[in-house]
């Protein structure tokens, strides 16, 4: 394995309904060949969703983003052949079939990967809510699980205060200066 390179993310784009066997198929690839090094994971984003089917709501999971496959490898002309080769992939996401890495914005978007956290929140942090139904919100850390990676933070909704539980993945620490700028206005009023 090249030590100077690190794995990155790639799209596959494969034929509509073939995405496990695609996945299943390319983790055959990688134990019968030993490739485990050059292609470290492969996901398809999943979503749970509630359906409702004879009267009755069921909890089931859907493909994110149907005909695609993410891979997380290192990029060789070998690597690609093999890839390109596998039944049911139409190619990668790119000029002329050639992969893009995906961005670390993208990344974090799909949940491809399990999020590092980088700020540790403590009770009493200003946060604003990056992701999900809530984005665009601030408030305060009231409660801190690290084991599930989750905080309890109390917001305002509709002037009411209201405490939501989001994924640390979800929240992103305040500076200093919005947080004082934030109390001043506060002050003002």
């Amino acid at each position: 394995m090249p030590m100077n390179e690190e794995p990155k993310w790639y799209i596959l784009h494969t034929y509509s309904g073939y995405e496990a066997m695609v996945k299943d198929s390319l983790e055959k690839l990688i134990e019968n060949n030993n490739l485990g090094d050059y292609i470290v994971d492969l996901k398809i984003p999943m979503e749970q969703v509630v359906e409702e089917k004879n009267g009755k709501l069921k909890v089931v999971e859907r493909k994110l983003l149907p005909c695609y496959v993410f891979i997380k490898m290192i990029y060789t002309n070998q690597i690609w052949y093999y890839v390109t080769s596998t039944r049911g992939v139409t190619g990668f996401c790119g000029p002329q079939g050639r992969p893009i890495p995906m961005k670390q914005e993208e990344i974090r978007k799909m949940k491809l990967e399990a999020p590092t956290v980088e700020d540790i929140f403590q009770e009493g942090d200003m946060v604003s809510i990056e992701d999900g139904p809530l984005k665009g919100f601030t408030g305060t850390v009231k409660a801190v699980n690290q084991s599930a990676q989750k905080a309890t933070v109390s917001t305002t909704m509709f002037g009411r205060t209201t405490d939501v539980e989001v994924e640390f993945i979800q929240i992103q620490k305040m500076d200093a200066t919005v947080e004082e700028t934030a109390t001043e206005e506060g002050e003002n009023a």
